[in-house]
């Protein structure tokens, strides 16, 4: 097992390209019975289009990449046992997963060559762990001592944001995921829903405000709107600049509007909220835009949420 070693200088497709795993295919999808385990929890599934907004998150917390191909059961132990060991860690860092057969440009950026391969996300920078199967002392070395190591280097360099819980899928691979997803809401929703998860934020926020200025009242549509705009606002900004120009600029209200998106990105509710609420406090002539940015994140919150309830007292406070 290779820790913080160099990216290797050539990628070679035929490394990637595993006659043996033709052997170890299996068809069931994931989450049936013989089939690869499901995401989930802090466990995502990441492809080429949502590659950098990931890539962009891990200068909010860590992040954990398998490259992987999930028709392989000989990985199946190995995807299994890293899920397990992130979500016992409840947020401090995710586990992202990418399947190379079906998103090689991942695989030729990182210079892989070949599945499984495990890297450690930290600020934009991936360190290489691990090429091919580990042995058993291997993957216990890596529950056990790697992931609690690169949480703290994460921490060292001040990043210490906690990653959002996703619900487990039960409908089997990505795509069907990406279309089962689509069919639960209704018709005129589906194309806004597949944008943004093909990763045209912009689009999706178009398609959302016209939902919303047919029915003021979809909450679903002004939900996802938000959601849309927060990411095609910040979903490839860099982090640690946006966060240093807001500590060193704490009067400037776009530097703090900027520092208050990635907060809600890295799933920092509260410190989001409470940024623009201050904002406001502190600058009643330009409340406007901060009080329209803060009412897109109450969108976005559910509403039994404390956090929502804790916001809004604070809010009609400092304004009235």
């Amino acid at each position: 097992m290779a820790q913080q070693a160099q990216p290797r200088a050539n990628f070679s497709m035929a490394g990637a390209v595993d006659l043996e795993s033709l052997k170890h295919k299996v068809e069931a999808q994931p989450g049936q019975a013989g089939g690869a385990p499901l995401a989930g929890g802090y466990v995502i599934d990441t492809t080429e289009a949502s590659f950098p907004a990931m890539v962009q998150t891990s200068a909010t917390f860590p992040i954990l990449l398998m490259l992987w191909t999930p028709t392989d059961d000989r990985l199946f132990p190995l995807a299994q046992a890293l899920a397990d060991a992130v979500n016992a860690q409840d947020g401090k860092l995710q586990l992202s997963r990418v399947d190379i057969a079906t998103n090689p440009q991942i695989a030729q950026a990182l210079q892989a060559q070949g599945a499984p391969a495990l890297y450690a996300l930290i600020a934009g920078r991936p360190m290489p762990i691990l090429e091919g199967l580990p042995s058993a002392d291997e993957l216990q070395q890596i529950v056990e001592q790697l992931i609690p190591q690169i949480i703290q280097l994460a921490q060292q360099q001040g990043i210490t944001g906690s990653a959002p819980f996703q619900e487990s899928n039960e409908s089997g691979t990505q795509e069907q995921a990406r279309q089962t997803s689509a069919a639960e809401v209704s018709p005129e929703h589906q194309q806004a829903q597949l944008l943004a998860q093909d990763g045209d934020y912009a689009g999706a926020a178009q398609a959302y405000a016209a939902l919303m200025e047919k029915d003021p009242h979809d909450e679903f549509a002004v939900r996802e709107h938000a959601k849309a705009l927060l990411m095609a606002r910040s979903a490839h900004a860099d982090v640690r600049v946006i966060r240093q120009e807001a500590a060193d600029q704490p009067d400037n209200l776009q530097a703090q509007l900027a520092a208050a998106d990635v907060d809600m990105i890295g799933g920092k509710v509260d410190d989001a909220f409470s940024r623009l609420i201050d904002c406001i406090a502190a600058h009643k002539d330009q409340m406007a835009d901060a009080h329209s940015r803060l009412l897109e994140y109450f969108a976005m919150v559910d509403p039994s949420d404390p956090r929502l309830a804790r916001a809004r007292r604070r809010l009609a406070t400092v304004m009235y």
